[in-house]
């Protein structure tokens, strides 16, 4: 069984494609046209062992917020839609990654119940040009979509560069731990019979 998803939206700001494979090996093919975020959803992509396609363009001459919001609803709905029933998934998925001096816990649950903690501490405003908040709003976007219980947290780190690889980093393992399928689970793991 391929645990795979196509989703496509097309706005007034934003035209996005995305595919994804959550079992797959880690290739990605990304174009955002917001380089910064192309090259973390690479690394989630490539420490998640998933195969991700993205093809997105927007209104990036205002800035880059509908842009990185649009991929993450996309991408969130993608995972939803991938997942399909649930049935014999993991559910809770962890990781702690680190990235030079900077150290990231991700713990997510897919549960249908969507919130994210974020306790990221950024130490400047942008990475190049990209404005570090927008990390968060995608990962807000995302979380909504995929219908996951999101929790990060920064141990420490002083490079914004290095604390937003090892979140992505993190996120990719903990989706890749969470989406396992287990034999031992008939239906899906809640008590109440549905996620």
């Amino acid at each position: 069984m391929v645990r795979d998803a196509k989703v496509e939206r097309r706005t007034k700001e934003t035209d996005i494609e995305v595919y994804l494979n959550i079992d797959g090996t880690g290739e990605y093919e990304i174009n955002t046209s917001v380089p910064f975020l192309d090259h973390m959803l690479s690394l989630m992509a490539k420490h998640g062992l998933m195969d991700i396609r993205i093809k997105a363009s927007g209104d990036i001459d205002i800035d880059y917020h509908h842009t990185v919001e649009d991929v993450g609803i996309c991408l969130g709905e993608a995972l939803k839609k991938a997942l399909g029933k649930k049935e014999g998934l993991r559910r809770y998925g962890r990781a702690s990654v680190p990235m030079m001096e900077a150290l990231t816990s991700v713990v997510l649950d897919i549960s249908n119940r969507p919130m994210l903690i974020y306790n990221v501490v950024l130490p400047s405003e942008k990475v190049g040009v990209f404005d570090g908040e927008l990390a968060e709003e995608f990962l807000h976007a995302f979380t909504n979509h995929a219908g996951i219980n999101l929790h990060i947290n920064m141990l420490y780190g002083k490079n914004m560069h290095h604390i937003l690889e090892s979140v992505f980093k993190a996120l990719g393992k903990a989706i890749d731990d969470a989406t396992q399928v287990d034999q031992r689970i008939k239906g899906v793991l809640s008590t109440k019979g549905a996620l």
